[in-house]
Parts: C-alpha cells; structure tokens; sequence
C-alpha cells in the first residue's frame, strides 16, 4: 500500500495542473510549464497503485488515473507488457506523456501520397524524461515498449477526457478508422473516487 505522503504526489500535480489551467494559458505555455510538473510527478516511482500498474498479455492497458469534472484534462497510466505497441493514430488534443518506468520508442508518422508513413527516426523515450504531442507540433505517431523483457509504464497527461475522445487509427494505406479508447478501468469508478477509505487518505496527507 502506497503511504499517505507517496499518493498526495498524485494530488498534488492534479492540483498543480488544474491551477496552471485557471489561467487559461496558450497551448505551448501548457506544454512547457505542465510537462515540468509531469516531470516532477515522475521523478519518483513510489505513488502508482498497484492496480494501476498491472500488465495483460494480450495488449497494453490504459488506466484512468484522473479526470477533470470540466473535462479540461485526464490523467492516464499506459501499462506496457513486454514487446506491445499501439497501431498508428492521433490524439486531436494536446498531450504529455512521461515514462515513469521503462523506455517507450516513439515513430512519428505523415502522409506521403495518401498513405501513411514513418516521418523521421523514431526515438526512446526513458524513465524521468517527457514529450509533447498535439495538432500544432505533430499528433500521429506510433509507440512501443522499448523494453522486451519487461513492463514499462508512461504517465499521459491529455487535454479533454481521452478516453471518451473520437479519435482515429490509420493503415499504411491511408485507411482511417474512428475509435474511442475508453479505458481500461472503464467499469470501475474514477481512481479519484474509488473508494472513501483512499478520499480519507489523501485528505489526511494534506499538509
């Protein structure tokens, strides 16, 4: 069980963030100042739950770790076990994504001719380090665990409610398919309510 000090590292950020978002800043000035609190969050991997941070065989789990009443923002632990990737797809919203354990490669993607193809090398991403994704500076890409012997887990930080954004999964050939992602806890509570024994926790951690 995560101590009380280790989960208020969680609200803290939620709270960091939501007060960066009251100033209505532009969407580099989010990208800049809100992935050096992503980055802080990481720094120390001691405050993800356990049932936030588990595996499955068969693909990479998304789990929702917060969302924002006004939809503004979400909180997300993507869970990779060995060798998983995503397929090819967008975001339409900007987004941070910090690798708290692990590495993740990530291959950007652009139209060439109608179809779609890797634009640039790919990079590795590693544990503590954090980029940006959005439709101004580049939002298709495709990722995988770098690690193929081990889990790794990123911490994403969305502009709306991700889970229940319309988005699309591109083909090679240029075929797009409309997906929401959901989550993978998506019959469970929100992480923030899930149970009032955590609430208590986490008011009780509060300096």
């Amino acid at each position: 069980m995560n101590s009380l000090s280790n989960l208020a590292r969680l609200r803290d950020f939620v709270q960091s963030f939501a007060a960066m978002l009251e100033r209505k800043p532009g969407e580099q000035e989010i990208l800049t100042e809100g992935g050096a609190l992503l980055a802080g969050l990481i720094s120390q991997d001691d405050w993800l739950p356990a049932a936030y941070a588990q595996a499955d065989s068969q693909r990479y789990q998304q789990y929702l770790l917060y969302a924002d009443a006004l939809e503004r923002f979400s909180v997300v632990s993507f869970v990779w076990g060995p060798g998983q990737s995503t397929p090819i797809h967008d975001h339409t919203v900007w987004g941070l994504i910090g690798v708290l354990r692990g590495a993740e490669i990530g291959q950007p993607y652009g139209q060439v001719d109608g179809q779609w193809r890797p634009q640039g090398p790919s990079h590795e991403l590693l544990a503590g380090q954090v980029e940006a994704v959005s439709p101004r500076i580049g939002d298709v890409h495709r990722v995988f665990n770098a690690r193929q012997d081990q889990t790794s887990i990123s911490i994403h930080v969305y502009g709306a409610n991700i889970g229940a954004v319309q988005r699309s999964v591109y083909l090679e050939d240029g075929t797009r398919k409309p997906f929401v992602s959901g989550y993978s806890n998506q019959t469970l509570p929100n992480f923030w309510d899930r149970s009032a024994e955590l609430n208590a926790q986490l008011r009780a951690a509060a300096p």
